[in-house]
């Protein structure tokens, strides 16, 4: 009944786990208010400023400013910079009709939530980034909606995202959407907008408004290869020949407006706020009026400038929503309701005294008044009383200013309004942030005391297990039951908390407490001293935006500081064999965990001191050449590494005789394959050459992993049994059995040893070698030092155990226990565990990750198809991710198996796995504490969307997938062991 009992509650703390995560994420993550308002304007106060009829929108995806500078950074890039050169080349000829911006666009950086402030003016929200495979429908005011009021039809070419954020505003007749997810397209989605955005502004420039084209071949060469490639120089040729032709179609009614929605980092990806994702390319074009005047001067605050990085000479920068009151009044059109954005000056420029740009200040300084004024009086409006003074006294400002500062107080007011709003929606509910906090510090609590319970005698420990987890469930149900009640009384004193937040929190933590107080252990002296340091030095890291900038430093140092107290005991060994066991595998620890530390994927705050290995360089995803030499040696190697550790107790029979070379070895090689086929298509493109490549690649995909979920599964559990048993008969040593002729039978059993352990290992490689699939070379050759680091941990704590056992026999009293190791005492010791959940973690950044959104290898998205496929892409990207994680919690019970015979039958097998299982979710829930925590009291601090929430995102992630690692574990693997081994010594027991 142990088995049953420990899975409920790993499932049990599991659930704890993701309240307490649930509800700190809903109060930490910012949110913003949607007004459904639509604006209106008089008839004379839109079209006063109009100067074109219509406009077409071409976005070329992640088109980086430095793409279009006139003053690209030096050294200029032969692939991406002096390529795209019309918009420079028309802006020098015709400088009233032609003006270039540096765009900063707000993170995340991600295409969907760019397309929402680029029609709505507003701000995307951190939580946002959640929306990147597909969001809902845009229904507050935006260009598009405005557009459609006043009669003007939209269309579109290119990315389907725009369908699903406006499917009912364009005209379908007149869209073409393509899939914009199929990174290794390289040129159908373009294509596409050429074909079909060029026949519509030359053959039906009056049946629409606004004409949208959208390509995504630039996006997607910096994901498949980065910036730094021949072919990112052949797109941007074709984007130049593409926009020379589209200036020439173009009526002198229609405006043509070139933009990135974003830019792209160094390796080519995007979706975080580094400084080369959030400077992103504008160019606007008048073939017809001029928009200004020539030789005008501004204040300087109007036109503020900025110098792109690697650059000399500074560029006209603007924010990428201030193209949104831009665009309407150029095209006579009310400025969308919720927009932030200011109108962009120079493109105002008319008349001696500048009416136009005060014109278009005024308009856009009412609407943003108006938009404060509607937002204050919602139901969210009390999060702007902190700050209504100071925008009360700027607007004030705007309507004393003399006529020289009236300008720059307009400017000044609107710029005000965004800082704040920016401010504003980094807003919590501290109440939602304590109640998480606070699930988060019981579960700690409760998962400590049920470790520390099943240390106890076993079937005492079962019982009161059973009865602290009865009580549990049934207390949780009343609490569910009181925090409904609590809520209507409080509903108006907790903004923002909702009935089924109380709910949770009460059922949780009554839960919880119950639990706690069922099963309070009794602590010894033993118990406290055997408590590791480590976890919490880890955790208080997070305090520091430095140590959590270079945690994967902090945590190369203390995983091999964690063997330090073993590799001292194996000078105290008390047989040489134990003595070079205990050095020689440690060594092999700290040189696999060095090794491992060579793949660095640095972040943004790391340069210049941090060089990138994990790919062939900073600007490039492909991998190095070491990488593809090495990858290959580790797939074949892994497997061979394997058997011989195990045949250290002659455990590579059965079972593993037949899986490790015939089912894992294909299997590593096979997920190797893949990935160099995904190098070699990098390398060469062309359309015949593309499809067989994406063939070739899918079918291998599909194949490995069909052939290790069902073949080496099935293979698993129908005989998970790493022995050999031979029988033998001799005859009897007494001279009348010898006349008789009788004889005496000798079973043989190899790999008894280790009966347990071993085929547990084999149910561990399955898993392997699916993530093995999911990671690129370099995190290929990371993974399988990781494997061979994990199990020299193996071999180094079963020796000291041996080693403890000795000590403990010859001080007992009773030297001659010693002759029998297996009867020695075998008890988990949580500073095992930690080795192990740092693995954990330095695998994470060895395999080319850091807690930051840039860092996810989107790539791995598209493994089994061409394409984003739910539920496939999703997971091998988490699997990508987040199977360092996983691997070692699913790991944690060979802790406990390892090394351990079947005879006699062990006592507490399954407590001893459960207190392993429990151990590293306790050390990761410590670090979840710590980042959110953190994060929580850092939450105004500058670096916190940067810095300290993505670490409590990863924090999160990283213990879910620990936690399922454990349940699997336990509920799979342990069990399917347990009971096969059980079964066949039953009758010898």
């Amino acid at each position: 009944m142990m088995l049953p009992r420990g899975l409920h509650l790993l499932l049990w703390l599991s659930l704890v786990h993701c309240v307490g995560i649930y509800l700190f994420t809903k109060g930490f993550l910012l949110s913003r208010l949607s007004l459904p308002d639509r604006n209106d304007c008089g008839h004379d106060e839109c079209t006063f400023l109009a100067t074109h009829k219509r406009a077409v929108m071409l976005v070329i995806d992640a088109l980086r400013f430095d793409f279009i500078s006139s003053h690209p950074p030096e050294p200029p890039s032969p692939y991406h910079h002096n390529i795209l050169t019309l918009p420079q080349e028309l802006t020098a000829a015709h400088p009233q009709h032609s003006f270039i911006f540096n765009a900063h666009a707000d993170p995340p950086t991600t295409t969907l939530q760019r397309i929402k402030g680029l029609t709505t003016g507003s701000l995307p929200t951190f939580v946002d980034v959640g929306d990147s495979f597909g969001g809902s429908a845009i229904n507050e005011d935006s260009l598009l909606h405005q557009l459609v009021a006043a009669g003007r039809k939209v269309t579109l070419a290119g990315d389907d995202t725009w369908m699903s954020l406006f499917p009912d505003i364009l005209d379908h007749n007149m869209s073409f959407p393509f899939d914009s997810f199929n990174v290794e397209d390289l040129h159908t989605v373009d294509e596409g907008v050429i074909s079909h955005l060029l026949p519509m502004v030359m053959d039906y420039s009056h049946s629409w408004g606004l004409a949208i084209g959208h390509g995504l071949g630039v996006d997607h060469v910096g994901h498949r290869v980065g910036p730094e490639h021949p072919v990112m120089k052949a797109k941007l040729e074709q984007m130049n020949d593409f926009l020379a032709k589209l200036v020439m179609a173009i009526d002198k009614d229609t405006l043509l407006i070139l933009l990135g929605d974003h830019g792209m980092d160094r390796t080519g990806n995007h979706g975080g706020e580094s400084t080369l994702e959030t400077m992103s390319a504008v160019w606007i074009y008048s073939k017809g009026a001029a928009l200004s005047q020539p030789s005008t001067s501004f204040p300087s605050s109007l036109v503020p400038t900025i110098v792109f990085p690697g650059e000399t000479v500074p560029h006209r920068s603007i924010q990428q929503i201030d193209l949104v009151p831009t665009i309407s009044l150029l095209l006579g059109l009310p400025i969308p309701f919720n927009n932030l954005g200011s109108v962009i000056p120079e493109v105002f420029d008319r008349g001696t005294d500048k009416p136009g740009i005060r014109r278009a200040l005024e308009l856009n300084a009412n609407q943003i008044r108006k938009y404060l004024d509607t937002y204050r009086a919602s139901q969210s409006g009390g999060e702007l009383d902190a700050f209504w003074s100071q925008l009360s006294e700027s607007w004030v400002a705007t309507q004393a200013a003399s006529s020289e500062d009236y300008l720059p107080a307009l400017w000044e007011f609107n710029r005000h309004a965004l800082s704040v709003c920016r401010t504003l929606w980094a807003r919590f509910s501290l109440p939602l942030i304590g109640a998480g906090l606070t699930i988060i510090i019981v579960s700690i609590v409760a998962t400590y005391c049920a470790y520390c319970l099943l240390g106890d005698d076993t079937e005492k420990s079962e019982e009161r297990l059973r009865r602290a987890l009865s009580s549990a469930f049934r207390a949780g149900a009343a609490g569910l039951a009181f925090g409904s009640i609590v809520y209507f009384p409080l509903e108006s004193v907790l903004e923002g908390v909702h009935l089924h937040h109380t709910s949770l929190f009460w059922g949780t933590l009554v839960s919880t407490l119950t639990f706690v107080t069922s099963c309070r252990p009794t602590f010894r002296r033993e118990q406290l001293t055997s408590v590791s340091i480590i976890p919490v030095l880890h955790a208080l890291c997070f305090a520091s935006n430095s140590f959590t900038i270079w945690e994967d430093r902090v945590v190369l140092f203390l995983c091999v500081t964690s063997l330090v107290p073993a590799f001292l005991t194996g000078f105290t060994a008390p047989t040489p064999r134990l003595r070079y066991r205990i050095l020689g595998f440690s060594a092999v620890f700290a040189v696999c965990v060095r090794l491992m530390a060579i793949s660095t994927a640095c972040r943004e705050e790391q340069h210049p001191y941090c060089t990138v290995t994990f790919y062939v360089s900073p600007t490039s995803s492909a991998p190095p050449i070491l990488a593809l030499l090495t990858a290959p040696l580790a797939a074949f190697s892994v497997p061979f590494v394997i058997r011989r550790i195990i045949g250290i107790s002659k455990s590579e029979r059965g079972l593993a005789g037949i899986f490790f070379p015939w089912v894992l070895a294909p299997a590593l090689l096979a997920g190797t394959g893949f990935w160099v086929l995904e190098w070699a298509h990098s390398m060469v493109f062309g359309d015949g050459v593309n499809g067989l490549f994406r063939l070739t690649r899918t079918v291998l995909a599909r194949v490995c992993f069909t052939a290790i979920a069902f073949g080496g599964v099935s293979l698993w559990w129908t005989s998970p049994v790493c022995l050999e048993i031979n029988t033998e008969d001799h005859p009897l040593d007494d001279q009348a059995s010898k006349d008789q002729g009788e004889q005496k039978t000798k079973v043989t059993v190899l790999g008894f040893a280790n009966a347990f352990g071993s085929p547990y290992l084999v149910f561990w490689t399955i898993f392997l070698s699916v993530v093995w699939l999911c990671m690129q070379l370099t995190g290929q050759v990371v993974l399988g030092l990781a494997t061979i680091a994990l199990l020299a941990h193996l071999e180094v704590v079963d020796s000291v155990r041996d080693v403890r056992g000795l000590s403990d026999a010859f001080t007992s009293g009773k030297p001659t226990a010693a002759l029998d190791l297996n009867a020695l005492k075998r008890g988990l010791s949580f500073t095992e565990v930690v080795p192990l959940a740092l693995l954990a973690v330095h695998t994470f950044h060895g395999t080319g990750h850091q807690p930051t959104i840039p860092s996810l290898q989107w790539k791995t998205a598209f493994i089994f198809t061409s394409t984003v496929f739910f539920p496939f892409s999703q997971l091998t990207v988490i699997a990508n991710t987040l199977g360092p994680h996983f691997l070692m919690g699913l790991a944690s019970p060979l802790l406990a198996l390892w090394n351990l015979p079947p005879l006699p039958p062990p006592r507490g097998l399954t407590a001893s796995s459960l207190r392993a299982g429990l151990a590293i979710m306790l050390y990761f829930t410590i670090l979840l504490l710590g980042s959110a925590t953190c994060a929580a009291v850092l939450r105004r601090h500058l670096m916190v969307w940067k810095i300290f929430a993505p670490r409590y995102m990863f924090a999160a992630m990283s213990l879910v997938a620990i936690d399922v690692g454990v349940v699997v574990g336990i509920g799979i693997g342990v069990s399917r062991v347990r009971e096969r081994i059980e079964r066949i010594f039953k009758g010898i027991a």
